[in-house]
């Protein structure tokens, strides 16, 4: 068996010399130059999970509402009686980095055509984007880009943008995030699957011609962001009027009665849509490239099996109904033509005209090995957790109220969203703006959905994984502000280079969050992706983005925010009291007077013996850290253990923070045994009572429920190589 040199051989694959070995091992004889291209995509991070899969079985991915959890092209989810809601969310990040404009258009259209593969009809899109600091030159026009291809695939195409999120921090700015959320209908009893099955049966290829756009788009999505000019050649260029065309006829084909499997060929193109459905059904295929539809002549089969041009769909149809799916495709204008067959044997078969270029079985593509990286929590904890919140300076209201409104995240993003057509379809109750957006359901009147975006890097990066349990809570808490009962999630989770200790820690530790906070509330996940390697200048904060989806059982008993009358009565609901860690507040010190000279002396003054990085690293005034470590933006504190914090306003007492209990103390959903305060003592910010502390007694940490509590921690702590 070769296994040496092949440093010249993986050059280009992404692959390691161990994984060339593995493929050698798997095939029995050395794979071929065009076998090697095509594992090369498919062991890639982006294609086959293989750094976070140990992890993301933790995730709760069962419920009373689910149809289809992960493991197809997304999530499927019971609404109404006899009506699914299909809904995913993917990352573009990579692509938006090198090409704005292209990269988020096309991240648009790959997840338009995930819930179309599912058999479902696109009637929603929502965005959650990050970006460096908006007065950085170099920001502005990516910003611009991004957002201008949003608006042009998705109102092109004829599917809303009804809501999303955006913010902005210095680690961005190298490492734009673009994460993109759609939601589908369709009917319960005809949603497709990406299995392939009945040997015999067609491989039909529909949609648009294959060109060189987006070869190796797989594993340039899987490696650190590098600035090379010929990466561009690595980012998609779609067609959103095509793909309109392709929604119509994937429909219409599937309506037919006529599909058997349905894939969309985005990241990997054809190769992933072969050994996916092979895999998926136990079966192989037979297949010609010189039948598959080309832009550009001289297109070798390594290029026609990579390529990621946009707006193709990979079809199973059952043998003798082939003429019915081609004559629907080309009624709508575009390429159909059958390429292959299914046969019974596990074996990939692909030829270009007579010459045999693949012959392997698709399940060695398919199933990557994994990896169980080292973990260690970052050195960057240490120091977080000395800063002292007693030694903040008391901020006069007014001006910080107004400092505060005029900060990039709170400020108003109206001129975002009335870039995107929100109103197409008409289905749209709450439009961009509020807590979460709410759609009708017209095909199972007056039941309603919504729809809630959310995250938030900073407060993962003080404590991953109170940080992803904050980000599953705020999803929640908005989707209940519009009246809805949360349902089911979807999640993208933003990382930097997996291969780092302290990063996959903080991966790890997100993830365990986001599961305890799932299993909290009952809501299972039912999809999502993992984008790693999201670093060049500086790696980006841990930032895991909730995409969650609520029922209303009548849209027309939903809430809006803003004040309706003069006399109503304004509540606060919830128990603790506010706590400023991760906050707008003092991630904005630097540039707030107030605390401007504060932050100064702090990032000045180093500590003795910490064993962490300079204070110059940490100093939003240095430009970044000196290693690859994201900086402590401004004076924020931890979400660790401190008896007694204040909140900058005034000195009333706080409760303490467990890196196992909820920083931010809610009574809905947990039922948590929060203290109650003195009575009548509400203010704008919170309960300003007679603490426990002070009443001689102890805060008690929130409930969670009591069955499976035990196993759960034991399995936590496995996951984190503990001893139970």
């Amino acid at each position: 068996m070769q296994t040496l040199p092949v440093t010249d051989l993986l050059a280009g694959t992404g692959l390691r010399p161990a994984e060339y070995d593995e493929i050698c091992r798997r095939l029995g004889r050395v794979p071929n130059r065009t076998e090697l291209a095509m594992f090369g995509v498919m062991w890639s991070e982006h294609c086959a999970y293989k750094h976070s899969k140990g992890v993301l079985a933790r995730l709760p991915i069962r419920g009373r509402r689910v149809l289809q959890g992960p493991g197809e092209n997304a999530g499927a989810v019971m609404v109404a009686p006899g009506w699914a809601a299909v809904f995913k969310m993917e990352s573009h990040n990579h692509p938006s980095a090198v090409a704005p404009f292209h990269g988020a258009a096309t991240g648009v259209g790959g997840i338009i055509r995930d819930i179309l593969a599912m058999g479902a009809r696109p009637i929603a899109l929502l965005d959650s984007l990050r970006f460096g600091p908006p007065e950085d030159a170099r920001v502005a026009p990516l910003m611009r880009g991004v957002v201008a291809g949003i608006a042009a695939y998705g109102n092109s195409i004829g599917v809303p943008t009804v809501g999303g999120e955006l913010m902005y921090a210095p680690c961005y700015r190298s490492n734009p995030l673009v994460n993109v959320a759609c939601l589908g209908i369709a009917r319960a009893d005809r949603l497709a699957t990406a299995r392939a099955a009945g040997p015999g049966n067609a491989v039909v290829y529909l949609g648009a011609r294959t060109g060189r756009d987006g070869i190796h788009g797989a594993s340039f999505a899987s490696a650190e962001l590098a600035g090379d000019p010929r990466d561009r050649s690595a980012v998609q260029m779609g067609d959103p009027f095509t793909g309109k065309l392709l929604i119509e006829a994937s429909l219409e084909a599937l309506a037919s009665g006529a599909v058997v499997a349905i894939q969309d060929m985005g990241a990997a193109g054809l190769t992933c849509g072969l050994c996916e459905m092979s895999a998926r059904g136990g079966v192989g295929m037979e297949v010609d490239l010189a039948q598959v539809p080309r832009r550009e002549e001289g297109m070798t089969a390594d290029e026609v099996l990579l390529s990621e041009s946009q707006e193709r769909m990979l079809l199973v149809v059952e043998r003798g109904r082939e003429d019915d799916v081609l004559r629907i495709g080309r009624r709508w204008g575009l390429e159909a033509v059958v390429i292959g067959r299914v046969v019974p044997a596990s074996l990939l078969t692909v030829r270009d005209g007579g010459a045999v270029v693949v012959s392997l079985d698709p399940k060695s593509l398919a199933e990557a090995p994994a990896y169980s990286p080292p973990a260690s929590e970052p050195a960057y904890l240490q120091q977080v957790r000395r800063i002292d919140p007693a030694t903040f300076p008391i901020a006069p209201p007014q001006p910080a109220l107004m400092a505060l409104l005029a900060a990039p995240n709170i400020a108003d993003k109206r001129w975002v969203f009335r870039q995107y057509d929100h109103m197409i379809q008409t289905n749209t109750v709450i439009p961009p703006g509020s807590d979460a957006c709410v759609l009708r359901l017209k095909e199972a009147a007056p039941v309603g959905l919504a729809l809630a975006v959310d995250g938030d890097g900073r407060r993962c990066y003080l404590d991953p994984y109170v940080g992803g349990m904050l980000a599953v809570l705020e999803a929640a808490q908005n989707i209940a502000c519009v009246g809805a009962m949360p349902a089911a999630v979807t999640d993208c989770l933003n990382f930097a280079s997996p291969e780092r200790p302290e990063v996959f820690w903080t991966f790890r530790e997100a993830v365990l969050g986001i599961a305890r906070a799932c299993e909290a509330l009952g809501v299972p996940v039912v999809g999502g992706n993992v984008s790693f390697y999201n670093e060049s200048d500086e790696a980006i904060f841990p930032t895991p983005i909730i995409a969650m989806l609520g029922v209303l059982k009548d849209v027309r008993w939903h809430a809006t925010t803003g004040w309706k009358r003069d006399g109503d009565v304004v509540v606060l609901l919830g128990g603790g009291i506010p706590q400023l860690d991760g906050s707008e507040y003092l991630f904005s010190a630097p540039r707030t007077p107030w605390l401007r000279d504060w932050s100064r002396r702090r990032t000045t003054a180093p500590t003795a013996g910490s064993g962490s990085r300079s204070p110059s690293a940490v100093s939003p005034a240095a430009g970044g850290p000196a290693s690859r470590s994201p900086p402590v933006e401004g004076p924020a504190p931890t979400s660790s253990s401190s008896a007694r914090e204040s909140d900058g306003f005034s000195s009333r007492p706080r409760r303490p923070i467990s890196p196992r209990c909820c920083a931010w103390p809610i009574g809905w959903p947990f039922r948590s045994r929060c203290w109650e305060p003195s009575a009548g003592s509400v203010s704008s910010w919170g309960w300003t009572g007679t603490a426990p502390a002070e009443r001689g007694s102890t805060p008690a940490s929130p409930t969670w429920p009591a069955r499976g509590r035990v196993r759960r921690r034991r399995r936590d702590d496995a996951l984190r190589g503990q001893t139970p």
